[in-house]
């Protein structure tokens, strides 16, 4: 049952990659045709009905020994945001630094970095697949997100987790955001990492915070996390697909 289970990821894994590749190599009129548009959606509806089937609620992501580390652990996307706000935070080392939760919760707080490594913290060595084919295996240590909605509370109503950030990604400063729904936030291996290879976080992988959604491709994994939001639906929120990359054609839902 192992081995099926691990096939099918990979070929669920290969299949994301492949789709994801082909808009990064430059398809824009194919990634805004309306028929491609709905087949991606049908394709992402597959991808998450599958995986829902195929693995247990709480499955664990494939974690590694130290032994399997990649030498250098890549920087994608941004690696030093354009946002004279997050450089003033990064020249004073995030003493000042602020993680505001909120939104549907019963009592939205603030966290320092400090207090968010003084909470109970959890380290797991796992594999960041990346849509544009590439991988690499990093040693993470953050605090569970699932230990700050137990602090805050969600309402019942609350559906989502949209992580909102300090990259801007193009001239209007649009700022890079990310979502999941609540059993991802729940999972064991979703985490708000501060450490990388047992260093503090690189600034060119998300100093001082990145999101580790384990079971999921890499432009899920949020970095630079300033905001985290609770809502009932992601309609209203950017463009209205539940990511940067989704409100550009991405499958919301990227589980491998």
């Amino acid at each position: 049952m192992g081995s099926q289970r691990n096939n099918r990821r990979h070929f669920l894994r290969r299949a994301l990659a492949t789709g994801g590749a082909l808009l990064l190599s430059g398809c824009d009129q194919l990634s805004r045709s309306e028929w491609f548009t709905k087949l991606l959606g049908s394709a992402e509806k597959l991808s998450f009905s599958a995986q829902r089937q195929l693995l247990p609620r709480k499955a664990m992501a494939q974690e590694f020994t130290e032994a399997d580390l990649s030498p250098d652990f890549r920087s994608n996307g941004s690696d030093n945001p354009d946002n004279p706000a997050y450089q003033a935070l990064a020249a004073n080392g995030f003493v000042d630094y602020r993680l505001q939760v909120g939104g549907l919760v019963a009592h939205p707080r603030e966290y320092s970095l400090d207090e968010l490594m003084a909470l109970p913290s959890r380290t797991q060595i796992t594999r960041h697949d990346c849509v544009e084919g590439w991988s690499a295996i990093g040693k993470w240590k953050g605090v569970q997100l699932g230990r700050l909605l137990e602090q805050v509370k969600p309402h019942p109503s609350a559906r989502f987790v949209v992580f909102h950030c300090a990259d801007p990604m193009d001239d209007l400063g649009t700022p890079y955001y990310e979502s999941i729904d609540m059993e991802d936030a729940w999972h064991a291996q979703t985490l708000l990492a501060y450490a990388l290879n047992d260093a503090p976080l690189p600034i060119k992988n998300g100093a001082p915070i990145r999101v580790r959604v384990e079971r999921q491709l890499g432009y899920k994994m949020a970095k630079y996390v300033m905001q985290i939001q609770l809502v009932d639906r992601l309609e209203t929120i950017a463009g209205g697909k539940g990511g940067y990359w989704e409100d550009q054609g991405y499958e919301w839902y990227a589980g491998i």
